[in-house]
């Protein structure tokens, strides 16, 4: 019996939307992370790009459980000495929630080539309204 293996020039790609109103971040990310990867396809390959595209809308109503939005922190450095910056997930959310929901999908991506090509695939926007009518989306209902 022969293995199929997924070609990278033959995989046939879908777009979805997926409404985050109300969704905690968490649940949110691991969906749309296993949708892009393409692992709902009977054609999964680990080392091929099979996945779909994913609108993500409505990111700035996206939940965080528990007390994450006071506690939890982002954190990153400038570069400089001493230049450590940390930001509270709630003020994030507030600010740059589509920031917020593309880095945690991109956290649960593979972290080599495979997962920066895979996240290209993912377009976040802050309202309901976004600019790919023409791919003709299908709406996604995750829970």
């Amino acid at each position: 019996m022969k293995t199929y293996m997924a070609n990278a020039r033959t995989v046939e790609r879908k777009w979805y939307v997926v409404d985050a109103e109300g969704v905690p971040l968490g649940r949110l990310a691991s969906k749309v992370a296993s949708i892009l990867r393409g692992k709902n396809k009977p054609s999964f390959t680990p080392n091929v790009d099979t996945g779909d595209f994913v609108i993500v809308i409505n990111s700035d109503k996206v939940v965080l459980t528990g007390k994450k939005a006071e506690d939890k922190m982002h954190r990153y450095h400038t570069g400089y000495i001493g230049g450590l910056k940390e930001i509270p997930y709630g003020k994030l959310l507030e600010e740059k929630s589509d920031f917020m929901v593309y880095e945690a999908v991109r956290g649960m991506l593979p972290k080599n080539s495979l997962g920066r090509q895979t996240i290209k695939k993912l377009k976040v926007y802050k309202g309901a309204e976004h600019n790919h009518a023409a791919q003709k989306p299908e709406t996604l209902k995750l829970f």
